[in-house]
C-alpha cells in the first residue's frame, strides 16, 4: 500500500518505508528531522501538478488523487 504524507508531517510508527519524491528538499527541515528511508526525484509530481497545488492544504486531498494518476501513467507503481 502507498501513503502519500507532507513531509512536514512528523513522523509516525504506521509510516513504514519513507520516501521522499520531491525534486526538491522541503525548506526549513533536516534530513535528520524528516528520517527518510530514499529520496526519489524521478518520481517526483510534474511541475503542472506542484504549481497547481501551491502547498494549499486545501487542494491536499485531490493533489494525492492527481499525483497517483500520474505514477500510473509513467508506470512506477
Amino acid at each position: 500500500m502507498i501513503k502519500i504524507k507532507r513531509a512536514y508531517k512528523p513522523e509516525d510508527d504506521e509510516d513504514g518505508f519513507r520516501i521522499l519524491v520531491d525534486r526538491l528538499w522541503p525548506r526549513g527541515i533536516s534530513k535528520e528531522k524528516v528520517k527518510l528511508d530514499l529520496w526519489l526525484k524521478d518520481i517526483a509530481p510534474t511541475n503542472e501538478l506542484r504549481k497547481w497545488f501551491t502547498h494549499d492544504p486545501e487542494r491536499w486531498e485531490e493533489f494525492q488523487i492527481k499525483y497517483k494518476e500520474e505514477l500510473k501513467i509513467k508506470k512506477k507503481f
